[in-house]
Parts: C-alpha cells; sequence; structure tokens
C-alpha cells in the first residue's frame, strides 16, 4: 500500500475512551489495540472474512467469541447465530495481574491476543479463512498449556419468543400464534463438537403466501428456507470431549460441550468448520462438513492475507488536522467500518443494514431487551431498502464493486417472484419490489397487515409508511449499471432485471391511470405517478420527486450501455419521454426542489426533495440548478427540521455533493465520530441496531463525496472539503479511472491518476 506517512503523527499518544489507542508503523493500516480485557460481549472487536464474523473479547481471563454467518435464516427468517466459544487456559496469561494486549491487525484482517505474567507469555491468534468456510485460533506459548474449549449455545432447547422478540424475525408486531425458535441438534462426534440447525419444512414463507392469497402458485415461487441446514463442528489439537456445563451470560441461559487437550503443548490449534446448504439428507450435510473439515489438513493463511492486503490497496482514506481531533477519528473509523464490510465480502446474503454480522446481546444495547445473542431490530430476512442501499453505495468509490454481488444477486433471485406477483394481483408485466422484502421477495407479512379492508387491494401493502414506495429498487439498479463505469463489470446480465424493474412503473401507474379514467396519461402525455411515495415520508403523493430522479436518471444511463438493440434504445427513449418532470416549491422567496406535486400527508423524515441532488445526480456541481438545490437545503422547512447525523440520514452526503464545505464537514464528522463503545465503529443503534450498518456506510459515502464527484468527464477533487484538514486518499471514478492525491496545509502534494489519460479532466475545487 501507498505509505500511511500520516498516520504515526496522528495517532501516536491519542487515548480514546474504554482503554483504546491507535497504533501505525510506516506502511501500515493503523490498529486498534485495548491494553485491558472487556467487561462482556459490548466491548468485543470484529473479526472475519469471505462471508463469516466475529466478535471477539477476553472477559475474566477467559477468551470469547460469538459467530455468525451470511445465510443462515430458520423457520421464522431469524439471521441465528452460530454459537459462542469460550477458550481457557491453564497456566492462565489473561489472570488480572498479566500484561494484556488485543489487537485487530488490520492491514492482515486479524486478531492477535497475547498475554504475560511472570516467565509465561501466550499468543493467540483469532483469523477467519477469507476463501473457506474456517475460523481458526492458534495458541502458541512458551510453557506447556492445557486447552479447554467450551462451545455454548442457548439454543438447547425450544425457546418460545414473545413481544419484541419476535422483531428478530420476519413476524414482527404481528405473531399468529405461539413462535418458537426450535432447538438445534449439538452433540459430541469423535473428538469434535457437532452442532447444528435443520429448518422444518413449515415456515413463515408458507404463512406469508398464504396471508397475500397467492396459495395457487405457491410452487412457482422461490423458497430460500425450505430444506435449509447450517451449522458446523469444532474441534483441536490433542483435544477430547471433556463433558458438559451450563451457565447465564447476560441474562441468557445456555449449555456448553467442552472439549479439553489430553496434555499440555506449547502450540494449540482450535478450529472451527461451518457449512450451509438446502438439503433435506443430513448423512449428505455432515459428508460435506467433513469435507470443508479436511480442508484444514494444508491450513495456509497466505491466500486469506493476500487478499486483505489487496483490499487495503484498492483504496483508503487517511486524514488529520490540527486544531480538531476527531479529523483522524472519522479517518479511523471509516477504514474500521469498511473492514467490517470486507468480512462478508462473498456472503450468500447481503451484509445487513442491523448489525451485519456482528451483534450481540441484546440487553446490552437496551437493558429491556432480555432476549438471546439472536436478536436483532426490524428483523433478519427482512431487506429494507431505503437502508441497505446505504451499506453498498460507498463501495463503487471504495473500489469494492465486487463485494457488491451479495446485493446484487439477492434482487436477481427474487426477479422471478417480483414477476410472478405482479401478474398474480394485476395481470401486467414487470417486477414488483416493495421496500420491507423479505428473502423470499413478498411484502413481510407484519407490514403487510393481518387486518385489512376486504376490498383493499391484495397485492398493496396496508401500511402507512410502505403505502406505494415501490421505487428504491430502482437504486440497486442504478448500482448495478454503475458497475460498469467504476470498475468495468459485464452489466448486460442486469438488463433484463433492471427493465422489468422500469417495466412495473410503466405498466402499474398506466394500469391505475385507467382504473380512474379512459386516458392513461397526463395532457402532456407523462405517466401519473399516482397514488406514490416519496421515501416512507411524504405519502399518497403525486408525481414523487425520487420515484422522478429514479425513473429520469436509471433509463439515460441504461441508454449509455453498449450494443443494446435497436428495440431496447427504442422502448427506453419513448418511456423517458413519459417520465413527468420534477415539482418547485417556493420558501421566503427562495425556489426549492419540492417533495412531490402534492401530497397528502407527512408520515418520516427522510428528505426526497433532495434525492435528485443524491442519489440520483441530476443537481450538483457543474450542473444547472445547483442554486436551485443549495436553496432546497437551506430553506425548505421539512429538510431543516428533518436535518441530523443519526443513522440512516443522509445530510452530510447532501451537503457534500452540493459543495457546502462547512456544512459537510460538520454533520460528517458526526457521522464518524467514536461510537462511544469500546470498537469505535459499532454506531448505534440510531433507528435500527448496533452496529448500524446504514449509519456507517452513509458516513462512507459523505467522506467519499467530499473529496472526490464526477459529473458526465469531469472529476472534481476537494469539491466540499476544508482546506484546513491534511488528508492522502485513494479512491476510484467512474470511468474505471483510480485517483491518490494528499493535501497538506492546503496545497495538494500529491496527484496520481490511473489511467494518466484522465489527468485533463480533474478539476480541484479547493475553496
Amino acid at each position: 500500500m501507498t505509505s500511511n506517512k500520516h498516520i504515526q503523527r496522528i495517532i501516536t499518544g491519542i487515548v480514546l475512551s474504554a482503554g483504546l489507542l491507535f497504533s501505525a508503523q510506516a506502511q501500515e493500516l493503523p490498529n486498534v489495540v485495548w491494553t485491558s480485557q472487556s467487561e462482556n460481549a459490548a466491548g468485543s472487536m470484529p473479526c472475519g472474512g469471505g462471508d463469516i464474523g466475529l466478535n471477539v473479547w477476553v472477559e475474566k481471563g477467559e477468551l470469547l467469541f460469538y459467530m455468525a454467518r451470511s445465510g443462515t435464516f430458520d423457520e421464522n427468517n431469524t439471521l441465528l447465530k452460530l454459537g459462542r466459544v469460550r477458550l481457557k487456559l491453564s497456566p492462565n496469561p489473561f489472570d488480572e495481574d498479566a500484561v494484556f494486549k488485543q489487537e485487530l491487525i488490520l492491514k492482515d484482517g486479524y486478531v492477535k491476543i497475547t498475554g504475560k505474567k511472570g516467565s509465561l507469555t501466550t499468543e493467540v491468534k483469532v483469523w477467519v479463512d477469507v476463501f473457506k468456510p474456517l475460523v481458526h485460533l492458534e495458541i502458541k506459548s512458551n510453557q506447556k498449556t492445557i486447552a479447554e474449549a467450551g462451545y455454548e449455545s442457548w439454543r438447547y432447547a425450544n425457546r418460545v419468543t414473545k413481544g419484541r422478540e419476535n422483531n428478530q424475525n420476519s413476524y414482527k408486531w404481528a405473531p399468529q400464534g405461539e413462535i418458537k425458535t426450535l432447538k438445534d441438534s449439538i452433540a459430541f462426534k469423535n473428538a469434535a463438537v457437532l452442532f447444528y440447525h435443520q429448518n422444518k419444512t413449515n415456515s413463515v414463507f408458507e404463512v406469508t403466501v398464504k396471508q397475500q392469497g397467492m396459495d395457487s402458485i405457491k410452487d412457482q415461487l422461490f423458497n430460500p428456507l425450505k430444506n435449509l441446514v447450517f451449522g458446523g463442528t469444532m474441534w483441536g489439537t490433542g483435544m477430547v470431549p471433556a463433558g458438559n456445563y451450563s451457565g447465564t451470560y447476560a441474562g441468557t441461559a445456555f449449555k456448553g460441550w467442552k472439549l479439553k487437550s489430553d496434555k499440555g503443548l506449547t502450540s494449540i490449534s482450535l478450529n472451527l468448520a461451518l457449512h450451509t446448504a438446502k438439503t433435506a439428507d443430513l448423512r449428505q450435510w455432515t459428508a460435506d462438513l467433513n469435507q470443508t473439515k479436511d480442508q484444514t489438513a494444508a491450513k495456509d493463511a497466505k491466500p486469506s492475507l493476500k487478499w486483505w492486503n489487496a483490499y487495503w490497496e484498492r483504496s483508503f482514506i487517511e486524514m488529520n488536522s490540527n486544531k480538531d481531533q476527531t479529523v483522524a477519528q472519522a479517518g479511523m473509523n471509516y477504514q474500521l467500518f469498511r473492514y467490517m464490510l470486507g468480512c462478508n465480502a462473498f456472503g450468500t446474503y447481503p451484509t445487513k443494514f442491523n448489525g451485519g454480522l456482528f451483534t450481540y446481546d441484546p440487553v446490552l444495547v437496551d437493558t429491556a431487551l432480555k432476549y438471546t445473542p439472536d436478536f436483532r431490530n426490524w428483523g433478519g430476512g427482512t431487506h429494507t431498502a431505503q437502508n441497505q442501499r446505504l451499506v453498498y453505495w460507498p463501495m463503487l468509490k471504495s473500489g469494492d464493486a465486487a463485494l457488491m454481488q451479495p446485493q446484487f444477486d439477492f434482487y436477481t433471485k427474487l426477479l422471478k417472484n417480483a414477476e410472478l406477483r405482479t401478474e398474480f394481483y394485476w395481470k401486467h408485466k414487470g417486477a414488483s419490489f416493495t421496500e420491507q422484502l423479505e428473502n423470499f421477495g413478498l411484502p413481510n407479512p407484519a407490514e403487510y397487515g393481518w387486518k385489512r379492508p376486504e376490498h383493499y387491494d391484495k397485492g398493496m401493502e396496508y401500511n402507512a409508511w410502505l403505502e406505494y414506495e415501490w421505487d428504491t429498487v430502482l437504486e440497486f439498479c442504478m448500482m448495478m449499471l454503475e458497475t460498469e463505469s467504476y470498475a468495468g463489470k459485464e452489466v448486460k446480465v442486469y438488463l433484463p432485471f433492471i427493465e422489468s424493474c422500469l417495466t412495473f412503473f410503466d405498466e402499474h401507474y398506466t394500469y391505475l391511470a385507467k382504473q380512474r379514467g379512459s386516458k392513461a396519461l397526463d395532457a402532456s402525455g407523462h405517466l401519473v405517478l399516482y397514488p406514490g411515495s416519496a421515501a416512507e415520508t411524504y405519502k399518497m403523493a403525486y408525481n414523487a420527486t425520487s420515484t422522478i430522479g429514479a425513473l429520469k436518471t436509471v433509463l439515460s444511463r441504461l441508454l449509455q450501455v453498449k450494443d443494446i438493440t435497436t428495440q431496447q434504445k427504442h422502448n427506453w427513449e419513448a418511456m423517458l419521454k413519459r417520465i413527468p418532470p420534477i415539482s418547485f416549491a417556493e420558501f421566503n422567496g427562495h425556489t426549492t426542489i419540492a417533495a412531490a406535486k402534492v401530497w397528502e400527508r407527512v408520515n418520516n423524515t427522510e428528505s426526497p426533495q433532495l434525492y435528485p441532488v443524491y442519489p440520483w445526480g441530476i443537481y450538483g456541481i457543474g450542473r444547472p440548478g445547483l442554486d436551485t438545490a443549495i436553496n432546497t437545503f437551506k430553506h425548505d422547512p421539512d429538510a431543516l427540521k428533518f436535518r441530523s447525523h443519526v443513522g440512516w440520514k443522509q445530510d452530510n452526503i447532501f451537503a457534500a455533493r452540493l459543495g457546502l464545505s462547512q456544512e459537510a464537514a460538520e454533520l460528517t464528522l458526526l457521522k464518524l465520530k467514536d461510537s462511544g463503545r469500546r470498537f469505535p465503529a459499532f454506531w448505534g443503534p440510531g433507528f435500527d441496531w448496533v452496529p448500524d450498518h446504514n449509519w456507517g456506510g452513509s458516513g462512507m459515502i459523505g467522506l467519499q463525496e467530499m473529496l472526490l464527484q464526477t459529473h458526465e468527464k469531469h472529476i472534481y477533487l476537494f469539491p466540499a472539503w476544508p482546506k484546513e484538514w491534511n488528508v492522502h486518499f485513494k479512491l476510484h471514478a467512474s470511468g474505471q479511472t483510480t485517483i491518490e492525491a494528499e493535501l497538506k496545509d492546503g496545497k495538494v502534494k500529491l496527484l496520481k491518476v490511473i489511467p494518466e489519460s484522465r489527468r485533463k479532466d480533474i478539476e480541484i475545487r479547493l475553496k
């Protein structure tokens, strides 16, 4: 990686909350270092790779970690954790009077824990294989050591979930009858612990299909929960079964299965192999798990290290200010959050906005929530698109387009279900994707509503927040298209998906107009986008600005795709002409962008009147109407009232896109400041949960946009950057361009452009 020469000056001597400090050496990223043990799981450190996340901490002389893996959904669509592991060593290097150090080696993607007591020195390295579902603990000591490893589960028996606990699944506040998290199968097998969860035949999928009147086509629908089995096995060097034990952690009872060294060794390896598959044959599942386990025979960390090193080589942001230490903190937290995103690079499902792979005991977030570590607010298999988009947009500029694949796959796997749904309810074409979407493509059953008027449209969610909100899928369509410009990806494979999403709007709003009268279009030949929704905020909207911005931008971008057919070009150009214009308003003599032409009520606190600024880029630096967009940010009463840095709020992004350096700086520093938890990038709960990944994602986007923006062939550097902030960054731009630049004391000291031919397109916008 390019020299991180600022890091030592920025970090040395800065001690943050909870015994946290950052240290770095030349050519290395800043590591997170703790010199004291943690009180509980709230003081855990993330570690992961591939599609596995661990929360690692040392408490009262014992090393513990939670395991999570992408796609482990039970019958109720809870994203279940895969258990907790507890490691005890004898002699114990982590006694109270020992010298302790826990360090996240960011550059290499692993956690190292060392303990020194008298003449005893022990090191434990915790790492996850990026390319295989394997977790490794490597224990090395200068004295012979006995290791006890416990696999702990709170799912040793069926557990009834009541009240707010059902927010972890797809039933939420409206369970139909008694809901249970069913027990796992856990047992000693040979010299290992085998654990797995096998979904039963009936699940929330069947309940939802019946609720929404689609039983007649159930067999045609994709069901990701059917025959799903997930779990793994734990074993270690010279370890043998040593019985069971029980206890309580953070108010939740658990049972443990213990493995223990049969003799003292100076080098011990503890391993876990994980496996997820759709099969009704447990023997085959176990055989496949054993095959994964056998891969440890040739255990090699080099491919994983190489992957992480390349990850950090692709992009970075290092920053500091002599006047404000939170500037350096924001840069560090940007890097730490990007690390957390990298832990689910190859997931079968996208990184969840409400905690990703790194949730922990809910009582440590809110003392009223006395539930198991499986809990997260807003569901496990439920996909909230307005939140998910903020997790994935920053991956374009960070050079991580490959990490967007799980999010794209989520949608493309559901295309058939979305098209069947449209045809079933309304007898027209196009893919209907709702805002609160299950991982099988239907609306969340609680949000869809169990108590509905008899004649209410069966295809609609009976919900004040979500009714008529269809357009968030178009942001993911745009992301798919932008991977071509940013990373040279082939996007033709996505065109049927994108076209189907657009077709839904064209056909559905024509259908609705014909339900009301004889004309499908208005007097100007435009679609009448009514009823609509501007985000979740402006409801029963007529020509919502967020929808218009989405349709115009995606259609315009589609027409730039290479080698589209003549028919496609004709169809998309014709539809583009049918999209109505954006509406405007006036406040105190200032012309502003309106959220819609008209609306009936305000239901939430988003600012979709600024969506033409971000994500749609219709207004911004170098484009007409910038003053109107700035007026909207500064004078629209709702935009002012709703302004915040918390959670999914994106005011920092709007400010950056508008070139408002002071506002962008203030809001982005608030976004990316230390979370107040021991790990500084565990933000939240905000509106969602801890860690709040759409909080981190919106912070990343804002910082990127302050440094680098593009429009057509123009590349704007430092368009909303305070001159007094020193920064060294490497980011990606459209046109498959990479920019590395350094600003020091208000002057550009370094500017590298790849390809060099793009240098002529760069405009430095420092004020």
